[in-house]
């Protein structure tokens, strides 16, 4: 079978037509029509079902996209695996990240990684909402939070918390909040993620002898929400609001001032950043490469 066939077949199936799986591979939906149809012949059996309207993959098809699957991630993973045993690490790879994340400091690592990999090709999809492994066709995903989903593969990245912080001239206005409860009168910039608004903040004491150990959960107010967390970052700096963001977002602006923490006697709940890989098989000597770059970066960042 010719492997170029399988990559068509799996492009729609998962877009649902032949004329966008034909634009994704540049080639024309005639040629790619004669692909199917040969895939089909060879395999005796019917892949989709096909009218003027849609496009539905059968039951035989379902289950040739398992195996079919499976192949051209085999023959990848190997092509791969040769190749390190050269010290070269190719291949490409499909990337979903988190918006700020990606634009702030995704962009610098893969420029280092790539500077020392040439041969490796990277495409990055920034957004906050969660990527679909086979509809938006990436391979990789960072994302924060525990995963339901025991078919995945999961790398820990790091741990991190998140930092309540406002610019200086938001503060010099404002004034500078000394409890939890005194951002009832600030203006807290709001994200939103598939609808959910997160207006509800935790802080749990740093010196429990000084505060208490008891988690303190409030819910703020603000004229500003966005579903784009770098959106919420701008604004901070901005002096337009208190945003409470990851640290790994804040760090740089921090760093040089941009931003100061409020309440640094409070921390948050810490949750896990993950690289998510829908299947074992996938995970090539680039993911790894990736996976342990990451790790590095992020270590630094948070040590500092």
């Amino acid at each position: 079978m010719n492997t170029k066939d399988l990559a068509l077949f799996i492009r729609t199936a998962d877009s649902g037509s032949i004329t966008r799986a034909a634009e994704q591979l540049e080639m024309t939906t005639a040629a790619a029509s004669a692909g199917l149809k040969r895939l089909e012949k060879q395999l005796e059996v019917q892949l989709f079902i096909r009218s003027t309207r849609q496009l539905r993959i059968t039951a035989e098809g379902e289950r040739f996209l398992v195996y079919c699957r499976k192949a051209l991630t085999n023959l990848d993973a190997g092509k791969a695996s040769i190749q390190a045993l050269e010290g070269k690490v190719t291949g490409e790879l499909r990337i979903s990240a988190p918006s700020d994340l990606g634009r702030n400091l995704l962009l610098g690592f893969i420029d280092d990684i790539m500077e020392l990999h040439p041969n490796l090709s990277i495409s990055l999809l920034l957004g906050d909402s969660i990527a679909d492994f086979y509809q938006d066709r990436v391979d990789l995903a960072i994302r924060y939070g525990n995963q339901n989903d025991s078919s995945m593969v999961a790398f820990k990245l790091a741990t991190i918390d998140r930092v309540l912080c406002a610019s200086p001239s938001y503060l010099a206005t404002f004034g500078i909040p000394a409890t939890p409860y005194d951002l009832l009168k600030h203006n807290c910039l709001f994200f939103q993620l598939n609808g959910r608004t997160d207006n509800q903040w935790e802080f749990i004491p740093t010196n429990n002898k000084r505060h208490g150990n008891e988690k303190i959960k409030i819910t703020v107010e603000s004229n500003r929400c966005s579903n784009d967390g770098d959106a919420v970052r701008l604004w901070a700096i901005a002096g337009k609001g208190v945003a409470y963001k990851s640290r790994l977002d804040m760090t740089e602006d921090l760093r040089l001032g941009r931003v100061v923490r409020v309440l640094p006697e409070y921390h948050s709940p810490s949750v896990d950043l993950n690289l998510m890989s829908p299947t074992r098989e996938q995970i090539t000597p680039a993911v790894l490469l990736l996976r342990d770059i990451l790790r590095d970066k992020f270590t630094q960042l948070l040590d500092v």
